[in-house]
C-alpha cells in the first residue's frame, strides 16, 4: 500500500482492552465500527515462543531472551513474536481488544507488543523497528512504550498510575497522531504516535518478565479481538505456505547434477523467512541446505536455566522439510551467544553438567530432523601467545567450557552429540583456517588428536569470512587443507562464506565472484568436501551490515544485493557448477 506524506496520521486507530470484569470491552473512538475478528479462535498460536495454548487461552511464560555482544557484555532484549500465527492488514483505523489475567500483584511485568514492522536480527544484534508495547507492571502501573525504528531504546515511554491487578482492562486509542490511554474507562493520558503502523501491518508479540521471582508462571491472554473502525477494512493474514516453487535454473538444481551427494546452502533467519515473500521464495528454491543463523544458539532457545523454547528453531526445520532441504544445525557448544546464566557458575563439574544437559536436550529434540551439527564452534584462540611455549592454540579466554574442562570439553561434546543424535554428521567449525599458519597447524593437530582418541568427529567447517583483502586466500591453499583432512578420514565444507567489498574497491564485484567461485570449485573437485554455504544470501539481512549506525547500513558481501537482485557472484557460482 503506497502512503504519501502524513497519510499515516489517519491510518491507525489502536484500542487495546484488557478486562477487569470478564467480557468487558470498549469501543474505539472512531466514527463507526467495521468487521471484527476473534484472533484467538480458529487461529494458530501454537508456534508463539514462550506461550502455551489451551482452550483458546494463551499462557505467557517468562523467557527473558537477551542477545549478548560478542565480548559477552550487554544484554539486548530479544522478546518473541508470533511469526507463524495471524497478523493484520488494515487500510485505516482499527481496534485491538485484549483481556489479560494474572497481572500486577508484584508478580513481574506483563506485556502485549504490537509491531508495525518485524525486527531484524543481524547475527547477534537486534534492530528494533516501529512498534508499540503496552502492559501492566508488577506495581500495578500501566506503561506505554513506543519504538520509532531509529534506536534500540523506546523513543517514548510513559507510566500511568492505575492500581491494576488480577484481570485488567486497558484501552489505547490511536486517533490521528495521538495514542489515548484509558484504564477501566478512566482516561490516563496521551502519547504521541510517530506512525508506528504506517505500512498498514500489525504483528503480535507477548512477553512476561520474571521479575525477582524466577518461578513466576506468567499471565494469561483470554481475549484478543481486532475490529476495523471508521468504515475502514481490516483483514487477518495467516502465516504463508512454507513450500516454495522450485526452479531448474537454481543453485540447488545445479548441485543435484554434481554426480555425488553435494549441498549448496545459506544461513537463514526466521523473521524475514515469514515476513518477506521474496526472501522466502529465494531461500526455498535456491538452496538444498540451510543453517539456522541464530535460532539454535543457546541464548535463543535456552535463555533461562532449565527453560527451553524450540518454536523458532522448529520453524526453520519445518521450512527445510517443506522444501526438501537438509539442516546443518549451528551450534551446540560455543564461547559466544551464551545466556548470562551459563557463565555464572565457577564449579567445573557443574559447568560440565550444564554443557552435557544442553547437548542432550537440544540434539535429542532434533534427533533425526537435522543432517549435521556444528558441535563445537570456534575453539581456536585469537591470542598469539596461545600458539607458543608448547600451548596448543585452544581458546581459553571467555570460554567457560575450556576453563572448566580443558581440551577434554571438545571430546565430551562430540561424544554427547553422538549419543543424542547418532545418525547426524558432526562438525567442528572454525574461521581463518583456510590460510597457512599456526592457526591452521594447531587445528589440524587438534583434529588428529581427536581422531586418535576415537572422538566421533566427521568433519571441519571452513568459515571463509573474507572481511578484508588480506583474508582472501588462494583456492589452492584451501585445497591443500581439504586434502590434509581427507588423509585423516575427515570431511570438509565451506560453512559461512561472505566477501564484503568496499565502495572504492576497484572491480570489487568481480573479486567477490572470483573468491566465491574459487572456493566452490575446490569443493566440487575434492571428494571429501560435502557442501558450500554462505552466511546469509542477501545483503538486505547480511550480518556484515554496519551496526554502528541506526538503522544498520547494509554491506556488499553476498550473492544477492539488498534489493534481492542476483549479483555477478551468483552467476559465477552457477557457472562453476556447470564446469564441474
Amino acid at each position: 500500500m503506497g502512503l504519501g506524506g502524513g497519510t499515516w496520521q489517519r491510518l491507525t486507530a489502536v484500542v487495546l482492552v484488557m478486562a477487569v470484569a470478564a467480557g468487558c470491552t470498549e469501543q474505539g473512538e472512531g466514527a463507526g465500527g467495521g468487521n471484527e475478528e476473534d484472533l484467538l479462535r480458529n487461529h494458530d498460536w501454537t508456534q508463539m515462543p514462550g506461550t502455551t495454548a489451551r482452550n483458546e487461552i494463551l499462557r505467557v511464560s517468562p523467557l527473558d531472551r537477551h542477545i549478548v555482544e560478542q565480548d559477552s557484555s550487554g544484554g539486548q532484549p530479544n522478546p518473541p513474536l508470533n511469526l507463524a500465527g495471524p497478523h493484520l492488514r488494515s487500510d485505516g483505523d482499527f481496534t485491538i481488544t485484549a483481556r489479560m489475567s494474572g497481572v500486577g500483584d508484584d508478580d513481574g511485568d506483563s506485556w502485549l507488543r504490537l509491531y508495525g514492522r518485524v525486527p531484524v536480527v543481524y547475527d547477534e544484534w537486534r534492530q528494533e523497528r516501529p512498534s508499540l508495547r503496552v502492559g501492566v507492571t508488577a506495581d500495578g502501573q500501566v506503561k506505554v512504550q513506543i519504538w520509532d525504528g531509529k534506536g534500540d531504546e523506546p523513543a517514548t515511554s510513559k507510566d500511568f498510575d492505575c492500581g491494576c491487578s488480577g484481570t485488567v482492562t486497558l484501552t489505547v486509542s490511536s486517533i490521528g497522531d495521538i495514542f489515548r490511554v484509558k484504564a477501566d474507562g478512566r482516561r490516563l493520558g496521551t502519547v504521541q504516535d510517530p506512525g508506528v503502523f504506517a505500512e498498514g501491518t500489525l504483528w503480535f508479540g507477548l512477553e512476561a518478565d520474571a521479575g525477582e521471582d524466577e518461578r513466576r508462571e506468567g499471565w494469561r491472554l483470554t481475549q484478543l479481538i481486532a475490529r476495523a473502525e471508521s468504515g475502514d477494512s481490516l483483514r487477518v493474514i495467516k502465516a504463508p505456505q512454507l513450500r516454495q516453487e522450485q526452479s531448474d535454473d537454481s543453485l540447488r538444481a545445479r548441485a543435484e547434477d554434481v554426480g555425488r551427494p553435494f549441498d549448496v546452502g545459506a544461513a537463514l533467519a526466521e523473521n524475514p523467512l515469514l515476513t518477506d515473500s521474496r526472501y522466502r521464495a529465494l531461500a526455498g528454491s535456491q538452496f538444498s541446505m540451510l543453517t539456522p543463523e541464530n535460532a539454535f544458539k543457546p541464548q535463543f532457545l535456552h535463555p533461562r536455566r532449565g527453560i527451553y523454547d524450540f518454536r523458532d528453531a522448529d520453524l526453520l526445520v519445518r521450512f527445510a522439510r517443506a522444501n526438501d532441504m537438509k539442516v546443518h544445525a549451528h551450534t551446540l557448544v560455543w564461547h559466544e551467544a551464551l545466556p548470562n546464566w551459563m557463565r555464572e557458575n565457577d564449579d567445573p563439574e557443574e559447568v560440565r553438567r550444564t554443557m552435557l544437559r544442553h547437548i542432550a536436550t537440544v540434539a535429542g529434540h532434533f534427533k533425526g530432523k537435522v543432517a549435521e551439527w556444528d558441535v563445537v564452534n570456534e575453539p581456536m584462540s585469537d591470542d598469539e601467545k596461545s600458539y607458543t611455549n608448547g600451548d596448543l592454540g585452544l581458546r581459553s579466554e571467555q570460554s567457560p567450557w575450556f576453563e572448566a574442562m580443558g581440551e577434554e570439553y571438545i571430546d565430551e561434546a562430540f561424544r554427547a552429540a553422538h549419543r543424542a543424535d547418532p545418525k547426524a554428521r558432526l562438525f567442528l567449525n572454525e574461521y581463518r583456517v583456510e590460510e597457512e599458519g599456526e592457526r591452521w597447524d594447531a587445528l589440524y593437530d587438534l583434529v588428529k588428536r581427536l581422531k586418535e582418541r576415537g572422538v566421533p568427529i566427521d568433519g571441519v567447517g571452513f568459515q571463509n569470512h573474507e572481511y578484508a583483502p588480506g583474508d582472501r586466500i588462494d583456492p589452492e591453499t584451501f585445497r591443500s587443507h581439504v586434502r590434509d583432512l581427507a588423509e585423516l578420514g575427515v570431511q570438509a565444507r565451506v560453512s559461512e562464506m561472505d566477501v564484503p567489498i568496499g565502495e572504492d574497491e576497484e572491480d570489487g564485484r568481480q573479486t567477490q565472484a572470483d573468491e566465491m567461485a574459487g572456493k566452490l570449485r575446490v569443493c566440487l573437485k575434492e571428494p571429501n568436501c560435502t557442501s558450500f554455504s554462505t552466511w546469509g544470501f542477501t545483503d538486505r539481512y547480511g550480518s556484515t551490515a554496519d551496526t554502528e549506525i541506526y538503522p544498520a547500513r547494509t554491506a556488499d558481501s553476498l550473492p544477492w544485493d539488498a534489493a534481492l537482485r542476483p549479483k555477478l557472484a551468483y552467476e559465477r557460482l552457477l557457472e562453476t557448477f556447470d564446469e564441474a
